[in-house]
């Protein structure tokens, strides 16, 4: 399954069940759309549809789904950035997107521009050998290009579209977000390790 990381659509949480073994979320722009076993990206982690009751969407959440991501300690109606997966009559307007997230990252600076925002996003250790200036990274299941990196943060500029149409204008320093590094990054930097 693949994703672009372009958001087009935003539901809110509502519930766990079954002790986090499910989430409940209410997404009416996407719920027609979506059949039972359908895949959808969820602030970034690939879920797939298991039921539908009452106007909302339910959808398993695996032990890695609740350790390595962020849906595990959400509120209700906490705003999720979702998508749809790409077809092939798709533009691919972002970057490709697995929907596999690596880890959690940590914002910990916003600053307000003319123009948007920046954002200083802190990443555990492992993840440096994926991140370059002008590369691609999903946050919460954004496309975003990279600023800059410095140690163990990145910094990505969001644009006034992307703060309107995602749920990244409502972050805060402290929170953490979902982090995707770039599929062909990984490709690549496991292929020039493998063939030194």
């Amino acid at each position: 399954m693949m994703f672009t990381g372009i958001i087009r659509h935003t539901g809110r949480f509502k519930a766990y069940t079954l002790g986090k073994q499910e989430m409940a979320i209410e997404a009416p722009t996407l719920a027609s759309d979506i059949k039972i076993g359908g895949s959808l990206s969820v602030n970034g982690v690939c879920l797939s549809l298991i039921k539908k009751k009452k106007g909302l969407l339910y959808f398993n959440l695996s032990p890695e789904t609740l350790t390595k991501t962020t849906l595990g300690s959400l509120r209700r109606d906490d705003l999720l950035n979702l998508e749809a997966p790409l077809t092939l009559s798709d533009p691919l307007s972002g970057h490709l997107v697995t929907g596999h997230v690596d880890e959690k990252g940590k914002v910990i600076k916003i600053e307000t521009r003319q123009k948007g925002k920046r954002i200083t996003i802190r990443f555990p250790h492992e993840l440096s050998p994926y991140f370059i200036p002008k590369g691609s990274v999903a946050v919460d299941g954004v496309s975003l290009t990279i600023s800059s990196v410095k140690n163990n943060h990145i910094e990505v500029e969001i644009i006034p579209i992307t703060l309107k149409d995602t749920n990244l204008s409502y972050l805060r320093t402290g929170w953490e977000v979902n982090i995707e590094c770039d599929i062909i990054g990984k490709y690549v930097y496991n292929y020039s390790v493998k063939n030194k």
